[in-house]
């Protein structure tokens, strides 16, 4: 299986024109540039958002040219302290665009089954699909592009499945 960095996940974003919607099943991420500001905010430290920059550039660029990017974070409660920090810097992400809502598993249609074996995915205007890979301590692998449009078509479904019941994040109280 060939897998593709984050950076050239990221420029896919620049391919697609409509939608861009991203699937979070993990409760906790190993980025290597979030270390710093995470530990920093774990030790009540006012938390340095730069490294969201990129990101949020990103994000500007996407919805200005008229294109949505959302994103439902399935979330255990009580959250784990990543999870919590995440929290705390979503509305930077909202501020540039992006559209973030929550569901706590508890919460989930137990109808829910979930595609490609649990992974965190994004979804590109329903067309293709760049699935999350992550080693056994939670680092970021890569992302595997499917095009299937079987597999595609099952998760835009889920999608929608879990849009509707998604708590928006200004209203989502931990």
């Amino acid at each position: 299986m060939e897998l593709i960095s984050s950076a050239e996940r990221n420029l896919l974003f620049a391919r697609y024109k409509r939608d861009a919607f991203h699937l979070e099943l993990r409760d906790d991420y190993s980025v290597p540039d979030e270390g710093t500001p995470f530990r920093h905010w774990l030790s009540g430290g006012v938390s340095d958002h730069s490294h969201l920059a990129p990101w949020i550039q990103l994000v500007r660029q996407c919805t200005r040219r008229g294109m949505t990017i959302r994103r439902v974070r399935v979330v255990t409660e009580p959250m784990t302290p990543y999870i919590q920090w995440e929290h705390a810097l979503t509305a930077l992400n909202e501020e540039a665009g992006e559209d973030i809502r929550w569901l706590p598993r508890h919460l989930l249609p137990q109808t829910t089954t979930f595609p490609l074996d649990g992974r965190d995915w994004w979804l590109f205007d329903d067309q293709l699909l760049a699935v999350g890979h992550f080693d056994t301590d939670g680092r970021v692998l890569g992302s595997q592009l499917i095009l299937d449009q079987d597999v595609v078509a099952a998760c835009a479904a889920l999608r929608d499945q879990l849009w509707t019941v998604a708590i928006p994040h200004t209203s989502y109280e931990p």
